[in-house]
């Protein structure tokens, strides 16, 4: 129950970061995380598509080159000029605007015969229309440059447009050939297999990288994270976004850091197994590829995020540890993640990076804060009714430190904010265990100084007194609720770089939680009679009981402030 409600209180909290979390136990696996691989288009990028250049090499008119564009595209521009569909199909449109032509008159005017839409195994969409311009029947194809220039007739301009090419991808610029050619046929296969097309012009679209981008990139690999991009843009621009974002240095990367997804089809399993690791950038991937590159990561051991936006990005994402939707995504691609990412930026997966990570430590906290109870509370319970004292804690009393124990203890370590601090730290392994030395060592030190006080309690009124009254039992059941209120602090301070005391920023959920437990006490023990075997205490008792067990924060405090200074 507790560790659920954990979760549950970091989903809502996660939102206000951009993360939507769809299943519950993506929390925590994002702390657990080694590798990113994500999309370049709208998480490293801004998505906004702006026609740079657009290059002509043939003499085809310019009002039945804007036809072509026009009628092969599904794109539309609102009253407002705001693209509504696919991106880059919309820079398209707005360039045509710029230049004076309006894209709608002529999209329908020309009677479209057959269409076959984009995709990412072809790379090319292709749509035979009725030319309202011209009349011929013309099938308009629009794709990857190197896939269209290959369908095209020999013009003798290849080194021209190949030159033209790398210089637009060296600078990080996405590129789309246009070509067409007169057909007689009615089927969009059969008329770009059996005509010879005219290539006819290559635009250059910039889509600038998100400013938030590099930070975060270099988060990531400050905390041991493998980032790798997986795009099926060309090889030239993959690498310079890589290089933008701090992923890429060509002094220190090469040939083996990069591949193609064709590369990658052509690789055996166990090829690519010494070699998915090293791995920082697939270009012209597919889905498929994206899948498969998953699944081998998982092979190496490692905890593998995976973004994607598209219905053909489902199976990588449901195979991933942890699928990152885009909130601009389809709904397949977001009933298949874990997460979906509501502005797609890169910045909000390190951000979820930090919260699990931040989630896993306070799951910790909580348990190292509940251990110690049960372990203070089972050694006086025992030892009391072996030496045959009085029942040192009732039951009903015990259900009152069972709350403080369970529910307000889960509630307030999972409202402690996430800490960048643990961004400076590598991934835990999957099957590490829980209880960390760390936590064994300072679950029996408090432990131990709890058990030792309050057995001497119990102990010197016995042996001074030779019994305990109602009065004593209920100094003693206080000072055991208080020393389990102040080791909430220990519990807070554990793997902090910073005082427990000096960090109030964000935690007024926590001291909230503290004070109605101190609050209760005090009402429970004033006003609880003989339901809860207590009778009121003198406000120098409290002052006593609560000076006494202050003791316990401020020495684990001291040893922590020692600690930080080797």
């Amino acid at each position: 129950m507790s560790i659920t409600l954990s979760l549950a209180m970091s989903m809502r909290r996660m939102l206000k970061t951009n993360n939507l979390v769809r299943r519950m136990h993506a929390c925590e696996t994002m702390g657990a995380v080694t590798v990113i691989c994500t999309d370049k288009t709208g998480t490293l990028t801004q998505n906004r598509m702006h026609v740079q250049e657009l290059v002509r090499y043939d003499a085809l008119p310019a009002h039945d080159f804007a036809e072509i564009v026009a009628a092969n595209s599904t794109a539309f521009l609102d009253a407002s000029g705001a693209v509504i569909g696919n991106p880059t199909e919309g820079a398209l449109l707005e360039w045509m605007r710029s230049q004076g032509e309006d894209y709608e008159p002529l999209r329908s005017e020309a009677k479209i015969v057959d269409r076959l839409t984009f995709s990412t195994e072809r790379k090319y969409m292709a749509t035979i229309i009725e030319s309202g311009v011209s009349g011929r029947r013309i099938v308009c194809v629009k794709g990857a440059p190197e896939i269209v220039r290959a369908m095209c007739a020999p013009d003798g301009k290849d080194a021209q447009v190949a030159e033209q090419l790398a210089g637009f991808q060296g600078r990080a610029m996405r590129t789309l050939a246009v070509a067409w050619a007169e057909t007689a046929e009615d089927d969009c296969l059969r008329a770009v297999a059996a005509s010879q097309l005219h290539f006819s012009g290559v635009a250059a679209i910039s889509d600038p990288v998100r400013e938030d981008v590099p930070d975060a990139v270099r988060r990531c690999l400050n905390a041991g994270i493998d980032v790798k991009i997986v795009t099926g843009d060309t090889p030239a621009t993959a690498r310079e976004i890589a290089r933008q974002i701090g992923l890429w240095d060509d002094a220190r990367d090469n040939d083996r850091n990069h591949m193609t997804g064709t590369e990658f089809a052509a690789m055996s399993d166990d090829e690519l197994l010494g070699r998915v690791q090293e791995l920082k950038i697939m270009s012209r991937a597919r889905p498929l590829d994206k899948q498969r590159l998953v699944r081998l990561l998982q092979q190496c051991g490692e905890v593998v995020a995976v973004t994607g936006d598209g219905t053909n990005d489902a199976p990588a994402l449901n195979f991933a540890n942890v699928g990152l939707s885009m909130g601009s995504g389809t709904s397949v691609a977001k009933d298949a993640s874990d997460i979906t990412l509501l502005d797609d930026s890169f910045a909000s997966i390190a951000t979820a990076v930090m919260w699990g990570r931040s989630l896993y430590r306070n799951i910790q906290r909580f348990v190292l804060f509940q251990l110690t109870i049960n372990f203070a509370a089972i050694v006086i319970c025992f030892v009391g009714a072996v030496f045959g004292t009085d029942m040192p804690l009732t039951v009903v009393q015990i259900l009152w430190v069972n709350i403080i124990m369970d529910t307000f203890a889960a509630m307030a370590m999972a409202s402690l904010p996430p800490n960048p601090e643990v961004m400076l730290e590598k991934p835990r392994p999957r099957d590490e265990f829980i209880i960390t030395p760390g936590m064994a060592h300072t679950l029996f030190i408090c432990g131990g100084i709890m058990v030792a006080v309050l057995l001497g309690m119990l102990f010197w009124w016995t042996i001074t007194e030779g019994g305990l009254t109602v009065r004593q039992l209920t100094l003693f059941f206080s000072t055991f609720v208080f020393l389990q209120f102040w080791n909430m602090f220990n519990a807070k301070g554990f793997e902090t770089r910073h005082s427990v005391f000096t960090c109030l920023r964000g935690c007024r959920e926590f001291f909230l939680i503290l004070l109605a437990i101190a609050a209760g006490q005090v009402l429970i023990v004033e006003f609880g009679g003989e339901v809860f075997r207590t009778e009121p205490l003198a406000w120098r008792e409290w002052a006593a009981v609560i000076g006494c067990t202050s003791l316990l924060a401020i020495g684990g405090e001291a040893v922590r402030a020692l600690r930080r200074k080797r």
